[in-house]
């Protein structure tokens, strides 16, 4: 009998890890990508609490190993009626940076001394940030780029080979974690699975710049890996240019506040591409019909010619602010 009860016991406990083991962490509305393997870079002496303050008294269970994570809570926290205001102060941003820290000038610097390449960018996206639907036309057609003014005309020149270019970390479905995960990239474009997309992507291109707008595909730790993400540009000597979404997917809009609040923390250009749509209808945005699930998430022409024209004046500002050219 006692032989038995002790057998019992085991699988129970048996049963019990397993379950526990097979839990994953809920996220947004897109399936969930493989376990995320975390570079390991020193966050700032403030990274110690969550990143969100929980709304109830019961502990959470815990499903997954927890970083450390900053202590400021994100502007992405639940909007009570008494802050909505201030939560949504972030619209009325203007849609190019009008001033750029003086500090990214030594970031710029020091990318160069490491061997960054000044004539080369690079986009952290999904497909709308891919070359057809984004940068791709400022090299393929003439016709564009004659249109342009003189002064992008000079940044299209200055940056030829890096609007037109398919990279590791531009593709249909790209989150925060995915541009950590070393299965990413599929050991395509000249990557290995030693390496994340993004470490991928600064060694075969040498960027000194980056745009950075992710967020449709959201996950449940977005913000813990873009401050990740932003770590490792800056480390690197690369300067990242946030930009913000035309999409509300999220339902509440945490995501655009949490990217307003990473370019306040870390003094970076924000590209407030919300601001350039919010007056179309739908800011514009639509389903598409093959893709139904998805919802409003895709951009109209229009928008998309305003995707790229302000993303191109955005890239301008920065340069010239911190190239002195």
């Amino acid at each position: 009998m006692k032989r038995l009860f002790v057998s019992l016991l085991v699988c129970v406990f048996l049963v019990s890890c397993a379950e526990e083991a097979t839990s994953v962490p809920v996220r947004g509305s897109e399936p969930e990508s493989a376990p995320v393997i975390l570079p390991t870079y020193t966050l700032p002496a403030q990274a110690a609490a969550p990143l969100l303050q929980p709304t109830s008294t019961k502990k959470p269970k815990q499903i997954s190993p927890i970083t450390p994570q900053p202590t400021r809570t994100p502007t992405g926290s639940p909007v009570s009626p008494t802050n909505e205001a201030e939560a949504n102060a972030w619209k009325a941003l203007p849609v190019i940076p009008e001033t750029v820290d003086t500090s990214l000038q030594r970031v710029y610097e020091r990318g160069l001394e490491l061997g960054n390449d000044p004539h080369a960018f690079s986009i952290f996206g999904d497909c709308q940030l891919r070359p057809a639907e984004f940068f791709g036309v400022f090299e393929r057609d003439i016709t564009v780029i004659e249109d342009l003014s003189p002064e992008l005309q000079e940044v299209v020149d200055h940056f030829g080979g890096s609007f037109n270019r398919e990279s590791p970390t531009a593709q249909d479905g790209t989150t925060p974690g995915s541009l950590l995960w070393t299965q990413w990239h599929r050991g395509e474009y000249g990557c290995t699975f030693a390496e994340t997309p993004v470490e991928c992507e600064l060694r075969i291109h040498r960027p000194s710049f980056v745009i950075i707008q992710v967020g449709t595909h959201f996950e449940s730790r977005n913000t813990e890996y873009l401050r990740r993400v932003i770590l490792q540009l800056l480390d690197a000597g690369v300067i990242p240019i946030l930009g913000t979404k035309a999409d509300n997917r999220e339902k509440d809009e945490r995501i655009n506040r949490d990217m307003v609040m990473l370019a306040a923390e870390y003094d970076l250009p924000l590209w407030n591409f919300w601001g350039a749509v919010s007056d179309l209808p739908n800011r514009g945005l639509y389903t598409r019909d093959d893709r139904p699930l998805q919802g409003d998430i895709y951009l109209t022409e229009e928008a998309l010619e305003r995707h790229r024209m302000t993303g191109l004046a955005a890239l301008n500002v920065v340069w010239q602010a911190v190239a002195g050219e």
